[in-house]
């Protein structure tokens, strides 16, 4: 093994016992807390099974905020994101997900001190952590890990992708797969299993399009193009949240790529639409694609769900 991956492994595994004997004290919220996580860093589509999740609650008339830490935001401390907002006051992924539930997306550093903004705010309502599985100075009812089909063959950071050992797994409540992933070589002890399905949800694009993104997989939503039938005659791809807004040389690279690749019009995701900022209206003709997924049996997951946050608060 890496030896640097070595040294970060016991140390994440350090951290984990202290937590887990109680000598590091985590804070808990009125409300329930259902965090959202994943073992590697990006990539694993924690963004769209938030808002798929989101939206499968609203349906089931469940009253509930997000809680999000705004990574790549230039402010601190604890925000409610304004829909209308900029992904520099905000992060792009949580200014996406307010525009895409409508309900209170909440940043902060102290995941804690935002759900007491929250619960101040709105109620003590259900939280989702956005982002949660490492952040365990907050107590949660419910932890729901993503695993992608490569996670049970990486290494640990920074020789690989993961954040913490894979045996961290067992203290999650549900692993869901993804990109077809499959469990096997993961330590799987009696948490629910869950699938997902992932596509892309894109309109009717005849016309030749240049293709970019700014995503941890672009090969993922390239492949989707493709698959969707759009005729995709070029394409650039930039770092996971790269701040378009920021930097007026990418935006004329851009032009400059499209006309001399004879494209009619830009093809995007709705997470570099956000990240593209006032940019969005000079980029015109674009094609915004939002990238969807699907819990398979959402109702079985949904009453594990209810049914473990019923148990854990059961009187004894």
């Amino acid at each position: 093994m890496n030896p640097l991956a070595a040294l970060y492994g016991a140390v994440a595994r350090a951290r984990n016992q202290l937590y887990d004997r109680g000598t590091l004290k985590v804070r808990k919220l009125e409300g329930r807390v259902i965090s959202i996580g994943n073992i590697a860093v990006g990539g694993a589509g924690k963004t769209p099974f938030v808002i798929a999740l989101g939206e499968f609650l609203r349906q089931r008339g469940v009253a509930f905020d997000v809680l999000s830490r705004g990574y790549k935001r230039t402010t601190r401390g604890v925000a409610l994101v304004d829909p209308q907002g900029s992904p520099s006051e905000f992060g792009d992924e949580p200014l996406l997900i307010a525009r895409r539930l409508a309900v209170p997306v909440i940043v902060g550093e102290d995941r804690y001190a935002a759900g007491v903004f929250a619960e101040q705010r709105f109620g003590p309502q259900l939280h989702l952590l956005d982002d949660g599985f490492q952040h365990r100075r907050l107590a949660r009812d419910y932890d729901i890990v993503l695993v992608n089909a490569t996670d049970a063959q990486d290494a640990l950071l920074p020789a690989g992708r993961l954040r913490e050992p894979l045996s961290s797994l067992r203290r999650a409540d549900a692993v869901v797969l993804t990109n077809e992933a499959t469990t096997n070589g993961l330590p799987i002890t009696g948490q629910q299993v869950w699938r997902v399905s992932r596509g892309i949800l894109a309109p009717k694009i005849d016309e030749p399009c240049f293709a970019f993104c700014g995503i941890a997989r672009p090969e993922n939503f390239f492949g989707e193009l493709a698959a969707a039938g759009v005729k995709v005659v070029g394409r650039l791809q930039f770092r996971d949240h790269y701040p378009y807004y920021r930097h007026d040389e990418t935006i004329h690279r851009l032009m400059e790529a499209r006309q001399k690749t004879g494209a009619a019009a830009f093809v995007t995701t709705d997470k570099d639409a956000v990240n593209l900022g006032s940019y969005y209206s000079a980029m015109t003709p674009i094609h915004v694609v939002s990238v969807r997924m699907e819990i398979e049996n959402a109702e079985a997951a949904a009453d594990a769900i209810a049914a473990r946050i019923a148990h854990r608060t059961a009187p004894a």
